[in-house]
């Protein structure tokens, strides 16, 4: 149906209609499907694994934390300009320019250890290719935020908006469920020296390039340009400001608590990897009939951890937005941040077990149960017609504020001393580093808990 046209209450979303669009080969769909696909596999299995691969080149906490709040930086700031761009020269052109750019992005973080011996300062030239990296792989990521919400609230009715977000959510997470299983695959024939991660990561990038060029070529050769349109030139700063101010007032207590959430989970999200490659060490002896046991390295591990991470959040979301319905969105909503702020405590603190482990990730993929019914917490109080700019104003202002936490999770990690004395004034640890981050967190779900609104569709 035409996005203009009003949705009817009858006209349900269905949570498997993206498959059948696929399958059914609809032009549009297949081209768009198969590129969020490809980049979504190529930076999912990659992502993840950034901090180990850092690591072994060479790189301290602090230089990964500060990778990661580089990342936090590009979250925040791309969707804006991103949307400015594909207004004034179509969706054609931008989608290729950012899977051109991902893919050249990719492509330096498989190169960068040719420049490991090469310094820059304190640092190697390898190091910064990650970085400068980092800003042209995350491009087709960021791109088209506010405008996938927009679509969805102007296609299904109101009640049914969680479940609209879960149908576009299961397609694209597919490829987060398939990416680090294809990662761990790669990691399992190579050992745990730094020289094998850098081998194997390797091997990974490349498939990541791959998969990035086809997407990008599909998407340009196939994508219809007919009914592109472009919009009006962007208005600068001062349109930020006045969709800022333009939020409505239901979404603060909402965007404070899940703001104080990320920002825990951000403190620490990019250490996950070395937790159990480095850290806690864990891989996985499994014996199988008729070949003896299966060894899996601490790396290879981490692969199937996340793959089982993503199984439970395909399997939880549709439910948990069907459920949104008869128990509305808060306590949807405030399930999956409470799984977000307990995790890191728990992980830090975790046995030395691959059941524990199994157990810990299955746990986190809840955290994902509520993500469909908070996309349609934040959409739905807005005016039809506006749902892009709200979204795109409650990302921008949630992704500027959670940009320091990566690197303040490395920070409490290394520990702090006086740069002139060298004394110490914080003795860092992974465990301090991982606690308050959980005590950020929590404080965060306690307040939308008690402040936050429902939206009246689901009360």
């Amino acid at each position: 149906m035409s996005l203009e046209q009003e949705p009817s209450d009858s006209e349900e979303a269905d949570p498997l209609d993206a498959f059948r669009q696929f399958f059914a080969l609809e032009r549009d769909v297949l081209v768009l499907s198969i590129a969020m696909f490809a980049f979504s596999l190529g930076f999912q299995m990659t992502s993840r694994y950034m901090a180990e691969y850092m690591s072994a080149l060479g790189a301290t906490v602090l230089v990964i934390g500060l990778f990661g709040t580089v990342g936090n930086v590009v979250s925040a700031v791309y969707p804006y300009p991103g949307g400015a761009i594909s207004d004034r020269i179509g969706s054609r052109y931008a989608l290729t320019a950012f899977g051109l750019c991902s893919t050249i992005g990719f492509g330096l973080w498989l190169v960068a250890p040719a420049l490991a011996d090469i310094a820059v300062g304190p640092t190697s030239l390898a190091i910064v290719a990650i970085f400068v990296g980092l800003l042209l792989a995350q491009a087709w990521k960021s791109f088209g935020l506010g405008a996938s919400f927009a679509i969805v609230k102007q296609s299904v009715s109101p009640s049914q908006l969680a479940a609209g977000f879960a149908s576009t959510e299961t397609f694209r997470r597919s490829a987060f469920l398939v990416g680090p299983l294809l990662a761990a695959a790669l990691f399992f024939p190579f050992g745990s020296s730094d020289s094998d991660v850098v081998v194997a990561f390797q091997l990974i990038l490349l498939v990541a390039v791959v998969f990035g060029v086809l997407g990008t070529v599909v998407q340009h050769v196939l994508y219809e340009t007919d009914a592109d349109s472009f919009g009006k030139e962007f208005d600068g700063l001062a349109q930020v400001v006045a969709d800022l101010r333009a939020m409505p007032a239901e979404l603060r207590p909402l965007l404070i608590g899940d703001t104080l959430v990320r920002f825990g989970n951000g403190m620490v999200y990019v250490f996950f990897v070395i937790v159990i490659t480095r850290f806690l060490e864990v891989g996985l002896s499994l014996p199988v009939p008729a070949i003896g046991t299966l060894e899996l390295s601490p790396q290879s591990y981490f692969g199937v951890l996340l793959g089982l991470e993503m199984l439970v959040a395909l399997l939880v979301m549709i439910p948990a937005a069907k459920a949104a319905e008869r128990v509305g969105l808060k306590p949807v909503v405030a399930v999956g941040f409470a799984v977000y702020a307990i995790f890191p405590i728990l992980l830090i603190n975790a046995a030395e077990s691959a059941a524990v482990l199994a157990a810990l990730f299955a746990f986190s993929g809840l955290r994902f149960a509520g993500l469909p019914a908070h996309k349609a917490l934040i959409v739905g109080p807005a005016e039809r017609g506006a749902g892009g700019r709200v979204t795109g104003t409650y990302y921008l202002l949630r992704n500027l504020l959670v940009i320091p936490s990566a690197a303040l999770g490395g920070l409490l990690w290394a520990g702090i001393s006086n740069p002139v004395t060298g004394e110490e004034f914080l003795a860092g640890s992974p465990t301090l580093a991982f606690t308050i981050a959980t005590v950020i967190g929590l404080v965060g779900t306690v307040y939308f808990l008690l402040f936050g609104s429902e939206f009246e569709a689901y009360q």
